[in-house]
């Protein structure tokens, strides 16, 4: 017998799980079943594709015991079973690849019931220690000779020893706790509650769940008579599920509910998803399949190691976890599976990434998906702004990365908050219905928040004419606006773009006499800022505000931080735009600096306190500190000694 101690983050973790994590302790029979569930599936797909080298079995089930003198509920299987190795590496690991993540979320969580951890961590089996003083996993890996008996208490140690076991497959026996005022453990023995909990979770499994239930008769004489106080009493195996795949059921035979309780059920969640969608499709590609959109996202949806995908199914029969290639990029948050009789159980890997009927498949899915979501748009607003708080910026990202090839498809999923009101969402459909009539663009603004955007100069001419802006915080917004280039044959403008081309002949000829007559103030202003700004130049733009900046050539700001912010590969450069320094003529700081035109010290100054005020009304830091102070002491007691 070996005895080995948990790593230390798996002791924790387990410690968490059995006594602060999940109040629902019903829930560990269901992550049991689902185990010999898979179990069952893995050896039935290789049995059906060694070629005769694995044996096909007769019978394919799972059985559920109970001895309620020794206090112990058992669930087995006759699927693939576990070697040595896999014992430790999947039993004597907890949570191999999520452990610390989990462990953060949850010290920081304030609510720890808001945590969906199982399924999500990989700790399923875990849960049975919710209910257990100990557990014993008897097990055979399928084609060896050896098994062997997992023990755990649930604290520091597990013990593994060899043992007998005359099929392949696994036995999980749960030692129950002894019942408290608080819990009743005993309650698990009973046939009704094993029953109606197999009912209300794995109805669906698609092996027959069988329990052996004592049945009492009482006897009777050599007449037919009962005799009084004597009973006779004998096993009955009854299967508790139905086995009928959901997916397989009518449409019309699927309620709303059906679909949520098998969505919490096989992907280990406590909500209901924000969306089910139940697909049957037959013609020249016939397929089943459910497709859910979480109503949170998965903890690790935004790491490197996050694995999108549908599990697969070919007649009925598992082929694969997680079909990557079921499933674009920017839909890599949707749950669910495919069942289809076109493809052929011997699939490979290779086969799959190649095959044409997958990728018929997955555009099929990526249509049905963007549909349902349309019309959640279209019929519950409300609904559909918890979707896009959660996702919205993947149906960006599916326009940018496509280079704009998914913009009919998308472009009425994407809602912005905006300048008439920043609490609600706005579809752009919304916004172009509502543009006044001589409006030329889609306007929008970039920024951190939507606070730090309320704060640009910019927007104060917007204000004053009444017209709307678009009000983008996320880094991939104006990525996603420029790949468009236009919603319904408008442009989109940024509102820091220098754009000319909307002046009036008359503001033109404003503009032109006004930099003719302050040339050389302009010169020596741009002199001053000749290592942070291209142009210095008059605006049209301000109402209030004595400046701002603006750039040229369609590279903002923010899209020269996001880049610039990107991790470097080889010799690449930083981007630069091109900035340009926007004086309000009209406000009272351009006329008394234009009293020192040809004093170029003093110009200099102002120009460099005048374009730190425009970085930071933009958004950014300042650079120079030191010299930002050092100016404005100077200016302030220049002007104090007049």
């Amino acid at each position: 017998m070996e005895t080995k101690e948990f790593a230390a983050e798996s002791k924790e973790l387990l410690n968490l799980m059995i006594n602060s994590i999940y109040s629902n302790k019903e829930i560990f029979l269901r992550e049991l079943i689902s185990n010999a569930s898979d179990a069952i599936d893995k050896y039935k797909y290789y049995a059906l594709t060694s070629d005769g080298k694995v044996e096909n079995k007769p019978e394919y089930f799972i059985k559920i015991e109970v001895n309620k003198k020794d206090k112990t509920i058992s669930i087995s299987d006759n699927g693939i079973g576990m070697s040595h190795a896999e014992i430790i590496n999947n039993l004597g690991t907890i949570a191999k690849s999520g452990s610390k993540d989990f462990l953060k979320k949850f010290k920081e969580a304030k609510d720890k019931e808001d945590l969906n951890i199982i399924g999500q961590f990989g700790v399923g089996f875990y849960s049975a220690f919710m209910v257990a003083k100990e557990v014993e996993v008897i097990t055979k890996k399928y084609n060896t000779k050896t098994a062997y008996k997992f023990t755990s208490n649930g604290e520091s140690t597990y013990t593994i020893e060899e043992t007998t076991k005359e099929d392949s497959g696994t036995t999980v026996i749960v030692h129950l706790k002894d019942d408290t005022e608080e819990e009743n453990y005993s309650k698990y023995l009973e046939n009704f509650e094993i029953e109606d909990l197999v009912k209300k979770y794995s109805d669906y499994i698609r092996y027959p769940i069988k329990f052996d239930e004592e049945i009492k008769t009482q006897k009777k004489d050599e007449n037919g008579k009962d005799i009084e106080g004597e009973y006779e009493t004998h096993i009955e195996t009854k299967v508790l599920n139905s086995m009928i795949p959901l997916w397989k059921k009518n449409k019309k035979d699927v309620t709303d509910k059906d679909l949520n309780d098998f969505y919490k059920a096989n992907f280990y969640d406590s909500e209901d998803p924000i969306l089910s969608i139940f697909i049957n499709v037959e013609g020249l590609i016939s397929y089943n399949g459910l497709v859910f959109i979480p109503s949170h996202a998965p903890y690790d949806l935004y790491s490197d190691n996050y694995e999108k995908g549908l599990k697969l199914y070919s007649k009925g029969v598992f082929i694969k976890d997680k079909c990557k290639e079921l499933v674009p990029d920017y839909l890599k948050f949707i749950k669910g599976l495919v069942d289809s009789s076109d493809l052929n159980l011997n699939i490979s890997r290779e086969m799959l990434q190649e095959s044409a009927t997958l990728r018929k498949i997955r555009d099929n899915i990526e249509n049905k998906v963007i549909s349902n979501l349309k019309e959640m748009k279209d019929n519950d607003f409300t609904k559909y702004t918890k979707f896009y708080d959660v996702y919205g910026n993947y149906m960006k990202f599916g326009i940018y990365t496509s280079y704009g090839a998914k913009k009919d498809l998308l472009q009425d999923l994407l809602c912005f908050k905006t300048l008439n009101d920043s609490d609600k969402y706005l579809t752009l459909k919304a916004y172009k219905d509502e543009m006044k009539e001589d409006q030329k663009y889609i306007y929008y603004a970039t920024g951190d928040s939507i606070e730090s955007i309320k704060l640009l100069p910019e927007l104060e001419s917007f204000k004053k004419k009444g017209i709307n802006v678009l009000l983008c915080i996320d880094n991939i917004d104006e990525f996603t606006l420029l790949a468009m280039h236009d919603y319904d044959k408008v442009e989109f403008k940024n509102i820091s773009e220098e754009n000319k081309e909307e002046l009036t002949e008359e503001e033109k000829d404003k503009l032109q006499t006004l930099e003719a007559e302050n040339k050389e103030l302009l010169d020596n202003m741009k002199e001053a800022l000749k290592d942070k700004v291209d142009e210095v130049s008059f605006s049209t733009k301000l109402v209030d505000s004595p400046v701002c900046i603006s750039t040229k050539n369609g590279l903002s700001l923010k899209m020269e931080k996001v880049i610039n912010d990107m991790p470097k590969t080889g010799n690449e450069q930083d981007v630069k735009s091109i900035k340009v320094l926007e004086i309000n003529p009209d406000n009272d700081l351009f006329k008394a600096i234009k009293v020192l035109a040809k004093d170029k010290d003093k110009v200099g100054d102002y120009a460099s306190l005048l374009y730190d005020e425009a970085m930071l009304l933009e958004g950014y830091d300042i650079k120079d500190k030191e010299n930002f102070a050092k100016t404005l002491n100077k200016v302030l007691i220049e002007s104090l000694k007049k």
